[in-house]
């Protein structure tokens, strides 16, 4: 199927926003335009001013227009996995008339069933996947699309979250004067991107570096079974120096990427640096080692908060060991320093772009490949999040001009015998899928 189309992945971080550009041209994805600001009013990766954010998301999609030399009306967005729930769930229907096929309507009226759950009034469902689809008891079925039965069933993974969090989300990226084409669920893109095919078979942990947070998630049979989120990120290592050195975020901020090292055994203790302290005139020399020190202070509390909730699951049993991303894992020596606490095998996952090659630009990457991934059921199914029918009836209608084209051309035309037949143009049923898809959130 050819999935050819422009896709814009907007990562809305606690340090900084980020705005992908990209052109998905038969399964490559091609990078044409990035933008990259100073985030406002997100706090612990959760959007705490919807006017900050609204600005600050303007920003960074005017610099990402101006690279790629286009306007930007639509984007996906990653969603925090704060609070998010994990649950099995289910649905069946019953098909009408039993001489009728399964249609798209059909696949999305079971996804609807499956999504009626009791849930809280704070709570509502971020997102639904299907594991298989069972016609008259046959299981094992990826799309049940053009077969005959008389009982279809969903059985799936259901994800649920605050309302706060969707809420602020949606509210911000309109009043940034954005459609939200899509949303994903951060964890959950970033492990199909990061992960090779038996790295998510067998078992895998995702741990995110990010600046207000750091996430753990574990990847096990291609599906997210679990996420943990410590509420401390590269904000805090900041902070931390700051402190300790007593001098301004800012030059924190500087030197923490410019000396920092995350094991401290890496540093030089004879290798120094000036430091402008508050109320001196003169800067002060402080050592790589020491600076180091602090930095791995605070990485050893995350990590080991995030290891005794890992270990509560056996995660760290899982022979994928741990992927590291997020803006953190840029730091010198994270990954020698994460396998001694882990006690598994470790490696720092940077994309390979041009341009994007540190572990920062990571979510953002992996929205718009996750979303430009996404199969014709896999669109279908999330249409019942939104209550329209309007894209199963657009596939619907799509596959019956293609079967009745088929059966054209299957027929004997002998009055056509001899003659050249006139080559059809086919339509890109995907594209015309998504288009639809990124309407429902008007």
């Amino acid at each position: 199927m050819d999935n050819s189309g422009m896709y814009v992945g907007l990562d809305i971080g606690t340090t900084s926003i980020k705005v992908i550009v990209a052109e998905n041209v038969k399964g490559q994805m091609n990078v044409i335009g990035v933008g990259n600001e100073r985030s406002n009013g997100v706090s612990r990766g959760v959007i705490v001013d919807i006017d900050k954010a609204a600005e600050a998301i303007q920003r960074a999609v005017r610099q990402a227009e101006e690279k790629a030399s286009i306007e930007i009306h639509d984007v996906i967005v990653g969603i925090p996995a704060n609070m998010l729930k994990i649950e099995p769930c289910s649905g069946m229907i019953a098909i009408d008339d039993q001489s009728r096929e399964i249609t798209g309507r059909d696949v999305r009226n079971v996804a609807t069933a499956a999504l009626i759950q009791s849930l809280p009034p704070e709570r509502e469902v971020v997102d639904i996947l299907s594991d298989e689809f069972v016609v008259d008891g046959f299981d094992g079925i990826k799309d049940p699309r053009g077969m005959v039965g008389v009982r279809l069933e969903l059985h799936g993974t259901l994800f649920t979250g605050p309302k706060t969090i969707m809420h602020n989300t949606r509210k911000a990226v309109e009043q940034a004067g954005l459609k939200l084409r899509g949303t994903v669920i951060n964890p959950m893109a970033q492990g199909m991107m990061v992960m090779n095919d038996g790295e998510q078979d067998f078992g895998t942990i995702l741990i995110d570096l990010g600046g207000g947070q750091s996430t753990a998630a574990v990847i096990h049979d291609h599906q997210l079974k679990y996420i943990d989120v410590d509420q401390e990120g590269g904000q805090f290592i900041t902070k931390d120096i700051s402190v300790v050195l007593n001098t301004s975020l800012d030059s924190a901020e500087k030197l923490k990427r410019d000396y920092g090292y995350a094991d401290s055994t890496q540093a030089s203790d004879e290798d120094e640096f000036p430091v402008d302290v508050v109320g001196q005139s003169q800067p002060t020399p402080v050592s790589e080692k020491y600076l180091a020190e602090i930095i791995e202070a605070r990485l050893d509390q995350i990590f080991k908060h995030l290891r005794g909730n890992l270990d509560k699951v056996q995660a760290l049993d899982l022979p994928g060991g741990i992927v590291l991303t997020g803006g953190v894992a840029a730091l010198p020596g994270i990954t020698d320093l994460a396998t001694d606490e882990f006690n598994t095998n470790v490696r720092v996952y940077v994309p390979d772009q041009m341009g994007l090659r540190h572990p920062s630009f990571t979510l953002a990457l992996a929205l718009v490949k996750y979303f430009g991934g996404l199969s014709e059921i896999d669109l279908l199914i999330k249409s019942a999040l939104t209550g329209s029918t309007q894209l199963a009836d657009e596939t619907d209608e799509i596959r019956q001009r293609e079967q009745a084209a088929e059966t054209q051309q299957a027929a004997p035309a002998q009055s056509n015998q001899g003659k050249q037949p006139k080559p059809k143009k086919k339509k890109n049923r995907t594209e015309g899928i998504k288009k639809f898809f990124s309407d429902f959130f008007d």
